[in-house]
Protein backbone atom coordinates (compact mmCIF):
# COMPACT_ATOMS: atom_id res chain seq x y z
CA UNK A 1 0.00 0.00 0.00
CA UNK A 2 2.99 2.25 0.83
CA UNK A 3 4.39 1.89 -2.66
CA UNK A 4 0.59 2.70 -4.68
CA UNK A 5 0.32 5.57 -2.46
CA UNK A 6 3.89 7.10 -3.21
CA UNK A 7 3.24 6.53 -7.11
CA UNK A 8 -0.40 8.41 -6.93
CA UNK A 9 1.68 11.10 -4.80
CA UNK A 10 3.90 11.15 -7.77
CA UNK A 11 1.69 11.52 -10.64
CA UNK A 12 -0.25 14.57 -8.37
CA UNK A 13 2.99 16.25 -7.68
CA UNK A 14 3.71 16.25 -11.30
CA UNK A 15 0.68 17.68 -12.63
CA UNK A 16 -0.68 21.46 -12.57
CA UNK A 17 -2.83 22.34 -9.57
CA UNK A 18 -4.03 25.78 -11.20
CA UNK A 19 -7.49 24.25 -11.83
CA UNK A 20 -7.68 23.43 -7.59
CA UNK A 21 -7.76 19.51 -7.08
CA UNK A 22 -10.93 18.15 -5.23
CA UNK A 23 -9.55 16.36 -1.95
CA UNK A 24 -10.19 13.20 -0.97
CA UNK A 25 -9.86 13.82 2.72
CA UNK A 26 -13.29 15.05 3.51
CA UNK A 27 -17.25 14.23 2.71
CA UNK A 28 -16.00 10.65 0.89
CA UNK A 29 -18.37 8.13 2.56
CA UNK A 30 -18.38 4.35 1.12
CA UNK A 31 -21.52 2.85 0.42
CA UNK A 32 -21.87 -1.11 0.08
CA UNK A 33 -23.32 -2.70 -2.78
CA UNK A 34 -23.99 -5.88 -1.10
CA UNK A 35 -23.88 -7.03 2.54
CA UNK A 36 -20.80 -9.28 2.60
CA UNK A 37 -18.79 -7.31 0.16
CA UNK A 38 -16.84 -4.17 0.75
CA UNK A 39 -13.54 -2.39 -0.62
CA UNK A 40 -11.17 -1.17 1.71
CA UNK A 41 -10.61 2.82 0.98
CA UNK A 42 -7.65 5.25 2.52
CA UNK A 43 -8.73 8.51 2.09
CA UNK A 44 -6.39 11.66 2.23
CA UNK A 45 -4.61 14.35 -0.45
CA UNK A 46 -5.29 10.70 -2.84
CA UNK A 47 -7.84 8.01 -2.31
CA UNK A 48 -6.12 4.88 -2.66
CA UNK A 49 -8.31 1.35 -2.97
CA UNK A 50 -7.82 -2.34 -2.49
CA UNK A 51 -10.41 -4.37 -3.39
CA UNK A 52 -10.47 -8.57 -2.80
CA UNK A 53 -13.17 -10.00 -4.79
CA UNK A 54 -15.31 -8.05 -3.36
CA UNK A 55 -17.36 -4.05 -5.02
CA UNK A 56 -18.79 -0.82 -3.66
CA UNK A 57 -18.17 2.49 -4.34
CA UNK A 58 -17.02 5.44 -2.23
CA UNK A 59 -19.28 8.75 -3.25
CA UNK A 60 -19.06 12.41 -2.25
CA UNK A 61 -21.76 15.25 -3.13
CA UNK A 62 -20.28 18.43 -5.37
CA UNK A 63 -20.74 21.56 -3.97
CA UNK A 64 -23.47 23.79 -5.46
CA UNK A 65 -20.57 26.30 -6.96
CA UNK A 66 -19.50 23.35 -8.70
CA UNK A 67 -22.83 22.45 -10.93
CA UNK A 68 -22.06 23.59 -13.53
CA UNK A 69 -18.69 22.37 -14.47
CA UNK A 70 -18.11 20.78 -17.75
CA UNK A 71 -14.70 18.94 -17.58
CA UNK A 72 -12.27 17.49 -15.63
CA UNK A 73 -8.85 15.41 -14.99
CA UNK A 74 -7.39 13.61 -12.51
CA UNK A 75 -4.25 11.01 -12.11
CA UNK A 76 -4.71 6.94 -11.12
CA UNK A 77 -2.45 4.22 -10.88
CA UNK A 78 -3.65 0.31 -10.65
CA UNK A 79 -0.61 -1.48 -8.93
CA UNK A 80 -2.38 -4.79 -9.19
CA UNK A 81 -5.02 -5.45 -11.74
CA UNK A 82 -8.56 -7.89 -12.23
CA UNK A 83 -8.39 -9.64 -16.10
CA UNK A 84 -10.08 -8.13 -18.90
CA UNK A 85 -13.80 -8.45 -18.77
CA UNK A 86 -16.85 -7.62 -21.16
CA UNK A 87 -18.07 -4.24 -19.35
CA UNK A 88 -21.30 -4.66 -20.48
CA UNK A 89 -21.96 -7.53 -19.14
CA UNK A 90 -23.77 -7.79 -16.15
CA UNK A 91 -22.57 -9.85 -13.33
CA UNK A 92 -19.18 -10.36 -15.68
CA UNK A 93 -17.78 -6.42 -15.30
CA UNK A 94 -15.25 -5.97 -12.95
CA UNK A 95 -12.53 -3.27 -13.48
CA UNK A 96 -10.15 -1.50 -12.04
CA UNK A 97 -11.37 1.79 -10.94
CA UNK A 98 -14.11 3.66 -12.00
CA UNK A 99 -14.85 7.68 -11.79
CA UNK A 100 -18.74 8.19 -11.75
CA UNK A 101 -20.09 11.68 -12.49
CA UNK A 102 -23.42 12.22 -11.72
CA UNK A 103 -26.00 14.84 -13.29
CA UNK A 104 -29.40 15.68 -12.70
CA UNK A 105 -31.75 18.73 -14.08
CA UNK A 106 -30.89 22.08 -13.32
CA UNK A 107 -34.39 22.43 -11.85
CA UNK A 108 -34.38 19.49 -10.00
CA UNK A 109 -31.10 19.35 -8.45
CA UNK A 110 -31.71 22.14 -5.50
CA UNK A 111 -34.30 19.07 -3.92
CA UNK A 112 -31.80 16.75 -4.45
CA UNK A 113 -29.19 18.32 -2.72
CA UNK A 114 -28.87 16.58 0.49
CA UNK A 115 -29.80 12.68 -1.15
CA UNK A 116 -27.95 9.89 -0.90
CA UNK A 117 -26.02 8.02 -3.34
CA UNK A 118 -28.89 4.91 -2.96
CA UNK A 119 -31.62 7.75 -4.15
CA UNK A 120 -30.08 9.43 -6.74
CA UNK A 121 -29.41 5.96 -8.70
CA UNK A 122 -32.87 4.81 -8.63
CA UNK A 123 -34.24 8.14 -9.85
CA UNK A 124 -35.10 8.05 -13.32
CA UNK A 125 -33.60 11.77 -13.90
CA UNK A 126 -30.70 11.30 -13.06
CA UNK A 127 -27.91 10.61 -15.22
CA UNK A 128 -24.19 8.86 -14.80
CA UNK A 129 -21.65 8.37 -16.70
CA UNK A 130 -18.25 6.76 -15.51
CA UNK A 131 -14.92 6.56 -16.54
CA UNK A 132 -13.41 3.10 -16.39
CA UNK A 133 -10.20 1.69 -15.98
CA UNK A 134 -10.57 -2.22 -17.23
CA UNK A 135 -12.50 -4.43 -19.64
CA UNK A 136 -11.32 -5.05 -23.09
CA UNK A 137 -12.84 -2.02 -24.59
CA UNK A 138 -11.32 0.56 -26.80
CA UNK A 139 -10.53 4.05 -25.70
CA UNK A 140 -13.38 6.45 -25.72
CA UNK A 141 -16.28 3.47 -26.49
CA UNK A 142 -19.57 3.99 -24.54
CA UNK A 143 -21.05 1.18 -23.17
CA UNK A 144 -24.69 1.18 -21.93
CA UNK A 145 -24.61 0.16 -18.37
CA UNK A 146 -26.14 -3.30 -17.72
CA UNK A 147 -27.65 -1.99 -14.68
CA UNK A 148 -30.79 0.28 -13.49
CA UNK A 149 -33.28 1.86 -16.13
CA UNK A 150 -32.43 1.69 -19.81
CA UNK A 151 -30.39 5.21 -20.74
CA UNK A 152 -29.64 6.02 -17.44
CA UNK A 153 -25.70 5.35 -17.24
CA UNK A 154 -23.02 4.51 -19.29
CA UNK A 155 -19.47 3.41 -19.30
CA UNK A 156 -16.76 5.41 -21.01
CA UNK A 157 -14.03 3.18 -21.46
CA UNK A 158 -10.73 5.12 -21.10
CA UNK A 159 -7.62 2.32 -20.32
CA UNK A 160 -8.00 -1.76 -20.78
CA UNK A 161 -7.71 -4.65 -17.79
CA UNK A 162 -3.79 -3.86 -16.76
CA UNK A 163 -1.12 -1.98 -14.19
CA UNK A 164 0.48 0.98 -15.05
CA UNK A 165 -0.02 5.40 -13.62
CA UNK A 166 -1.95 7.48 -16.27
CA UNK A 167 -2.88 11.01 -16.29
CA UNK A 168 -7.07 11.86 -17.75
CA UNK A 169 -8.56 14.95 -19.04
CA UNK A 170 -12.16 14.61 -20.49
CA UNK A 171 -14.52 16.47 -21.41
CA UNK A 172 -17.87 15.79 -19.79
CA UNK A 173 -20.04 17.93 -22.02
CA UNK A 174 -19.54 16.46 -24.96
CA UNK A 175 -19.05 13.07 -23.77
CA UNK A 176 -22.53 13.53 -22.28
CA UNK A 177 -24.10 14.85 -25.40
CA UNK A 178 -22.53 11.29 -27.09
CA UNK A 179 -23.97 9.09 -24.16
CA UNK A 180 -26.90 10.45 -23.80
CA UNK A 181 -27.84 13.81 -26.27
CA UNK A 182 -28.13 17.28 -25.17
CA UNK A 183 -26.42 19.20 -22.62
CA UNK A 184 -25.91 17.73 -18.99
CA UNK A 185 -27.87 19.29 -16.20
CA UNK A 186 -26.05 20.00 -12.82
CA UNK A 187 -23.33 18.02 -11.64
CA UNK A 188 -24.32 16.61 -8.30
CA UNK A 189 -22.47 13.99 -7.51
CA UNK A 190 -18.87 12.06 -7.79
CA UNK A 191 -17.70 8.42 -6.87
CA UNK A 192 -14.92 6.00 -7.40
CA UNK A 193 -15.42 2.05 -7.03
CA UNK A 194 -13.65 -1.00 -7.79
CA UNK A 195 -15.00 -4.67 -8.49
CA UNK A 196 -13.60 -7.66 -8.00
CA UNK A 197 -16.03 -9.64 -6.97
CA UNK A 198 -16.89 -11.66 -10.28
CA UNK A 199 -13.44 -12.84 -11.22
CA UNK A 200 -12.68 -13.20 -7.64
CA UNK A 201 -9.72 -11.59 -7.99
CA UNK A 202 -7.55 -8.42 -7.02
CA UNK A 203 -7.16 -4.38 -7.47
CA UNK A 204 -4.48 -1.78 -5.75
CA UNK A 205 -5.53 1.07 -7.25
CA UNK A 206 -4.94 4.93 -6.24
CA UNK A 207 -6.72 7.93 -7.77
CA UNK A 208 -5.60 12.00 -6.93
CA UNK A 209 -5.49 15.38 -8.35
CA UNK A 210 -8.93 15.36 -9.45
CA UNK A 211 -9.87 18.70 -10.46
CA UNK A 212 -13.08 20.04 -12.08
CA UNK A 213 -13.27 23.00 -14.66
Amino acid sequence: MRKLLTAAMAITLALPASAGPISFANGWQEQRLSLFSSNDYTFGQNLSMTSNGSVSIAWTRVNRADWSKRGASWSWTVEKSVPPTNLSQKGGDDRNISLYFVFVPEDVAPGLEGANIRSLLGNDQVRIMQYAWGGNHSRGQVIQSPYGPAGQGVTIALRQAGTGSHSESVDLAADYARAFGGQPGALVGLAVSGDSDDTDSMIRAAIGNLALR
